[in-house]
């Protein structure tokens, strides 16, 4: 019986550890703060918005809220020095983690990889139900265009 419990302990443990191991593909994003997410979003496939300004942020929040009630609160941001920035994974069947980071910047285009690994534990694999989660980010203004990388492990 305690070989078994050592057994599991020891799996549990190691399974941690590597969920803390996920190491970004680009640099690493200056002032990026994860403000919102949720496993259970209107957003059936992948996509990714960029929001500069509060009545996009509003318009976002209406279609998540249309099946909460109450909604959730839209969250404050100054516009004027950061940017938010929305990604949708779509429809998942495992538990995912998300990571944003930087892979090319030049004069006219930054291109931010959108790396999507999954979760590893027994709680996830144990689960089978199907999410669609969203993230929701904001970061300091980024003045080029911007264009994402869909990265999955």
């Amino acid at each position: 019986m305690m070989k078994w419990f050592f057994l599991i302990v020891l799996v549990t443990l190691s399974s941690c550890r590597a969920q803390k191991e996920i190491k970004p593909m680009g640099k690493e994003i200056d002032g990026l703060e994860l403000i919102e997410h949720q496993e259970m979003g209107p957003f059936l496939s992948f996509d990714t918005q960029v929001v500069r300004d509060v009545k996009s942020l509003r318009k976002i929040y209406t279609e998540i809220n249309k099946t909460r009630k109450p909604g959730l609160p839209v969250p404050d941001v100054d516009f004027s020095k950061d940017m938010v920035v929305l990604v949708c994974l779509g429809e998942q069947k495992t538990q995912r983690n998300l990571l944003l980071s930087v892979l090319k910047e030049s004069d006219d285009e930054t291109v931010i990889a959108v790396e999507s690994k999954e979760v590893k534990s027994a709680k996830t694999e144990l689960s089978g139900s199907t999410t669609y989660p969203f993230y929701l980010y904001k970061l300091p203004i980024i003045d080029t265009s911007v264009s994402f990388q869909p990265i999955e492990e």
